[in-house]
């Protein structure tokens, strides 16, 4: 299999203003138009999580995006860790509650 269709997992932290500007809808609304599996949630802290599966380029296409967010965002910090593939993921993106 090539690289470009090696299929990654990806753990990302958001920080900064993400919570009450539509960051889970819009991130679940770029992750389903990549074709990604996962999910996105709020964090008791302020931060928004998401973990999503796919090629890697379109992992990295959604991460560039947490990077900026929706327009109300203001995006102070994105840590990105690289997980092993979960088997168990949604076979779409839902946003948790």
């Amino acid at each position: 299999m090539g690289q470009e269709l090696e299929v990654v997992q990806a753990l990302v932290c958001v920080d900064g203003r993400v919570q009450g500007v539509y960051y889970r809808a819009s991130a679940q609304a770029r992750a389903q138009a990549l074709g990604l599996r996962g999910w996105v949630r709020n964090l008791p802290d302020g931060r928004v999580e998401l973990r999503a599966q796919g090629t890697r380029a379109r992992v990295e296409a959604l991460v560039d995006w947490c990077r900026k967010g929706p327009p109300s965002a203001r995006v102070t910090a994105v840590d990105v860790d690289w997980e092993p593939v979960d088997p168990e993921m949604p076979l779409s993106f839902i946003v948790l509650r």
